[in-house]
């Protein structure tokens, strides 16, 4: 079992959970990099530095989860970090042409996603002296930026993602609520260029991990129940 800080990101074979990886392997830790495609994930891992491993896992499988968790326990026998990053865009359509096939879709990925790797998990973060979850939220879920006109995601009109995001928000605070001697805190990345957006981000991969990064290396007596931004706090 290592003594060095147990970190896992989901979706992490690229854009801001493959750069949330690289900078938690810079501090030492040992970071389990979460990916479907295990080839695609084991060549993410291969261009980095560090204690990086890469653990098969499709949050939208019961099986996968569970198999993952039960891989961490045996090889590790606790986790410390636990990153939601996976996440899709889902179907961008008009609000009137949205049915519940669309929004299953993307709830599958971004609502039951965290869920089940945070259910399937808790018994490892339990172990730690200081369990952290990140989750990876979004400004487009939050009601009071999106009713900004001043702010660019205001401008955003979809029943699918946003609220996605928006139920994710909600899922932190109660956990965070129900797991008091957890650090629980939902990030938003900003306006990144990854390939969800087509590269279209005005921030870099670096700048859209900031916040994730701060929150996953928080101490015990850290935030919980927040949701912020590489430049403090977002309004739900």
């Amino acid at each position: 079992m290592t003594e060095s800080t147990i970190a896992l990101v989901t979706g992490a074979n690229k854009g801001i959970g493959a750069t949330v990886v690289r900078r938690l392997a810079a501090l030492g830790w040992t970071v389990l990099l979460g990916s479907r495609d295990l080839e695609r994930g084991a060549e993410t891992a291969r261009a980095m530095e560090g204690d990086v491993v890469v653990l098969g896992l499709d949050v939208t499988s019961d099986e996968s989860v569970a198999a993952a968790a039960k891989e961490v326990a045996e090889r590790y026998g606790r986790l410390d970090v636990l990153i939601n990053n996976a996440g899709i865009t889902g179907r961008w359509v008009d609000p009137l042409e949205t049915g519940p096939a669309d929004l299953l879709a993307c709830y599958d990925t971004n609502v039951f996603g965290p869920v089940r790797v945070t259910r399937a998990f808790v018994p490892l973060l339990r172990r730690s002296a200081a369990p952290r979850i990140v989750m990876v939220s979004s400004g487009n879920g939050s009601i009071g930026v999106t009713s900004d006109p001043q702010r660019l995601e205001h401008g955003i009109v979809s029943l699918t993602y946003p609220s996605s995001k928006t139920a994710l928000n909600m899922i932190t605070t109660q956990y965070a609520k129900a797991l008091p001697e957890f650090r629980i805190n939902a990030a938003d990345p900003g306006f990144t260029a990854t390939d969800l957006n087509h590269h279209s981000g005005h921030q870099t991969v670096e700048e859209g991990s900031d916040a994730i990064v701060a929150l996953a290396t928080v101490g015990p007596a850290g935030p919980t129940g927040t949701f912020t931004d590489r430049n403090g706090e977002v309004p739900w």
